[in-house]
């Protein structure tokens, strides 16, 4: 049976606000994620040093990770992963979720943003592969910040994903061992279309992005290539 073209109309005016806000949430999440690298990159005594974001192989940023619980402590967020191109690009960004423990943040703090330095791609493959564990399925350390660069451990140099946290104006090296990352495959169907999958992302198969997407990028080579 036909439809009728007042019954379809209303059913396109229904359809309209959904259409409209789709990707909202991650065009925010974008927005606080360049922010978040900006202002950690503009004071020179606690920005990640730049001998360490020159080498990276991808990097991940997740503003506000909320605490969750009361008596058992935890934390949850949601954030953008991007992996350097073959020419020293970056590549459009895969959103991405971490869960897990207390990630050593001092009593009585309640969010932080976290920014992930991974230096090789084994732990990219892991994260695509599926969720994995931080410092079971790739081995985290605390990542040294400014001038602390030339006395960073052997454990920290060896690691291959350095983890920092800024809370209430600090920025600092921070554990996230037993931490859980996913990839956010809602997010990115609404972001890139139905049927991306991050691995095409991470190999530069995916053209066109929406300009918050751009925008990190762009903040990505800015910060990475001075």
């Amino acid at each position: 049976m036909p439809i009728e073209p007042r019954y379809l109309l209303l059913a396109l005016l229904l359809a309209l606000p959904f259409a409209v806000t789709a990707g909202v949430k991650e065009e925010k999440r974008a927005q606080a994620a360049v922010a978040v690298l900006r202002e950690v990159q503009s004071v020179p005594d606690i920005e990640i040093p730049e001998s360490l974001l020159s080498k990276a192989y991808a990097i991940a940023v997740i503003p506000d990770v909320v605490k969750v619980g009361l008596v058992v402590g935890g934390r949850r967020g949601k954030g953008l992963i991007s992996v350097r191109q073959m020419d020293g690009t970056w590549s459009n960004p895969a959103y991405i979720s971490i869960t897990g423990g207390s990630f050593g943040f001092q009593a009585g703090v309640q969010s932080a943003d976290i920014i992930l330095v991974f230096r090789t791609q084994r732990g990219v493959d892991n994260l695509v592969s599926g969720k994995f564990t931080l410092g079971a399925d790739a081995s985290v350390a605390a990542g040294p910040v400014g001038r602390q660069a030339s006395a960073a451990t052997d454990i920290e140099l060896k690691a291959e994903i350095l983890a920092y946290a800024r809370t209430r104006g600090l920025f600092a090296g921070i554990a996230l061992d037993g931490s859980a990352l996913a990839i956010d495959y809602d997010a990115i169907e609404r972001v890139y279309g139905r049927g991306t999958s991050p691995r095409a992302l991470f190999e530069g198969r995916v053209k066109g992005a929406p300009t918050f997407i751009v925008d990190f990028r762009d903040q990505l080579e800015e910060q990475t290539s001075r």
